[in-house]
């Protein structure tokens, strides 16, 4: 998809190019300062991928730009995650409890970057820029995992999710191991709803239950176009009563656990 106004991102990659262009650089020059690959500085530069604060602290010492990129990058992170989606990443920011049901994918939270990536660019809906924005707000949406107090996260999923080719073999490797190192910590776990359940309460499609500080409950609900949010009393108790449902459906934690592993090897 080609056209539209110029994203952060894009409009980041033109000001590295212009930046390097005026000091009389080629890409492999300044691949060469900052300890990166060409191939990377031009993917960087057609707005194909977002730099890491890394690579964007030694472009700016390389160029002498005075900060500009790391002022750049501060804006691509902010404009990354689409306005629809900007609610809900300040609710699930205040998480105590997120819970989580996915019947055709990986939940966004415990996907791997590259997984991310193939997802977005298969629907074939966004620009090369806009994927790569929207990998990065699904990147940063992660550090909640990570924080301090981390909020305790339950995720169910249908096993043809561990099934469903997602990119390249080497993704799914990946995303395998990123799943079973998740579910080694406390706070989270993974729990799949086998195909033998038949038909099963999920099927309706996918939803998330977060808990915030003060006990409420706040729903997020997906559709082709944008997100659905409610914290209505009958909606969150209609949504929790398909919880529930599921849970019983799915295998505990351990078996789920063993059950990945098992498909895993699939892919190796």
């Amino acid at each position: 998809m080609t056209g539209g106004p110029m994203s952060t991102l894009e409009f980041l990659g033109a000001e590295l190019r212009r930046a390097r262009k005026d000091r009389g650089l080629s890409q492999e020059d300044l691949a060469q300062r900052i300890s990166y690959s060409s191939s990377l500085v031009g993917m960087v530069e057609i707005g194909h991928r977002t730099p890491s604060q890394d690579f964007i602290t030694r472009a700016d010492a390389a160029l002498e730009a005075g900060g500009l990129f790391e002022r750049l990058l501060a804006l691509v992170r902010a404009d990354s995650a689409p306005p629809w989606l900007r609610e809900w990443i300040s609710v699930e920011r205040e998480a105590t409890l997120i819970r989580w049901f996915e019947p055709s994918l990986i939940p966004g939270l415990l996907q791997t970057e590259q997984y991310a990536r193939a997802v977005l660019h298969g629907g074939g809906m966004l620009r090369a820029s806009e994927i790569e924005q929207r990998v990065s707000s699904r990147m940063d949406r992660q550090e909640v995992l990570t924080r301090d107090h981390p909020p305790e996260v339950v995720a169910v999923i249908d096993e043809t999710v561990l099934r469903r080719t997602i990119g390249e073999p080497a993704v799914m490797i990946e995303q395998f191991e990123h799943l079973l190192r998740l579910t080694e910590h406390s706070h989270v776990s993974l729990h799949v709803v086998p195909t033998d359940a038949g038909m099963h309460a999920g099927l309706a499609g996918p939803f998330i239950l977060v808990r915030v500080p003060d006990g409420g409950e706040v729903a997020h609900l997906d559709s082709a176009l944008r997100a659905h949010i409610t914290d209505r009393p009958d909606d969150v108790d209609s949504l929790q009563r398909r919880w529930e449902s599921l849970r019983g459906e799915a295998l505990p934690r351990r078996a789920s656990r063993d059950l990945i592993r098992e498909l895993a090897k699939s892919w190796t």
